[in-house]
């Protein structure tokens, strides 16, 4: 027998804003390990895989709380998700350690148009004009942000760029999971692969942490897994296309936890790139709403 949630809007739209809030939190402790503002940088790869030890640790304590059965997961999606997954994760982990945080996470936000875009020849949707305009609009204010003259430009905004692309094709994997397998079997199975990749990965950079690392890469895994959760409740009680815009708040609280901690505030440049970026992303959901489908690409923000 299925289990209906029942639909609550307002309920969807606060679990998604605090979604938001821990993934923001996610870039911040990232950009303290990969500094040295609590010990000795870690490496982007030391880091990713921090991420997914600590957060299968939490989702594995909640698949034995909830007794979630694991039966006959699609091991070669899960392969596929998880690899990207884990890819964009740290690529974004690596680009939050020498650009600001707020211009990270707007690069970031391509993710559901590069999805969009892959959707194409993988799934074989159908691209009309208004997702085609709302694609130029984002891809335009990428541009901004990744400040292509000679004197502003700069290089790590483009780890930002390959985070995006590697997020929107693990929508991809997603789309072709969803429905398929409960979404805390998801959750696990995702968390399981991408900890054993992240860890071979790490092995040729790993160092020791210092306690205050240890106590930040545990946060950031129990951040990831409590996102992951708020997502997927919040998901499950409103429409994708209701739901999908407040997942922008994470660009609100990236930027105000860099300025906080770190100082730095954001400049014009990143507050036109970043709204352009948002502008084309809201217009992708809206005509997704209007369409009255649920979207395959933009209900989610990838959590790394």
């Amino acid at each position: 027998m299925s289990h209906v949630t029942p639909q609550n809007p307002p309920l969807a739209a606060a679990l998604i804003l605090l979604a938001t809030v821990f993934i923001a939190g996610t870039t911040l402790l990232a950009k303290s390990l990969g500094t040295d503002t609590l010990g000795p940088p870690l490496h982007a790869l030391q880091i990713s895989q921090g991420r997914f030890v600590f957060a299968f640790i939490g989702i594995s304590i909640a698949v034995m709380a909830r007794r979630q059965q694991i039966r006959a997961p699609h091991w070669g999606l899960h392969i596929g998700r998880s690899s990207f997954g884990w890819g964009g994760v740290t690529l974004m982990f690596a680009s939050v350690a020498f650009i600001p945080l707020a211009d990270a996470t707007a690069i970031s936000f391509l993710n559901p148009v590069i999805g969009m875009l892959l959707a194409i020849p993988f799934l074989g949707e159908k691209v009309g004009p208004w997702r085609w305009l709302a694609a130029a609009i984002a891809l335009a204010g990428a541009m901004i942000l990744l400040r292509p003259t000679p004197e502003s430009f700069q290089p790590a905004a483009v780890l930002a760029l390959g985070a995006a692309v590697a997020m929107g094709a693990e929508l991809i994997f997603i789309k072709k999971l969803a429905g398929r397998e409960p979404p805390l079997q998801v959750l696990w199975v995702n968390n399981l692969i991408g900890m054993v990749i992240a860890s071979c990965a790490a092995l040729a950079v790993w160092q020791m942490p210092t306690p205050a690392q240890w106590g930040a890469l545990a946060a950031l895994g129990g951040l990831m897994a409590c996102a992951q959760a708020c997502f997927i409740n919040g998901m499950a009680r409103a429409d994708a296309s209701f739901v999908a815009p407040f997942a922008y708040g994470t660009l609100v609280f990236a930027a105000i936890y860099d300025a906080v901690i770190f100082g730095v505030l954001p400049d014009w440049i990143t507050l036109l790139g970043a709204g352009i970026i948002l502008s084309g992303a809201a217009l992708l959901a809206w005509r997704e709403s209007v369409n009255g489908k649920r979207p395959s690409v933009t209900a989610r923000r990838p959590a790394p």
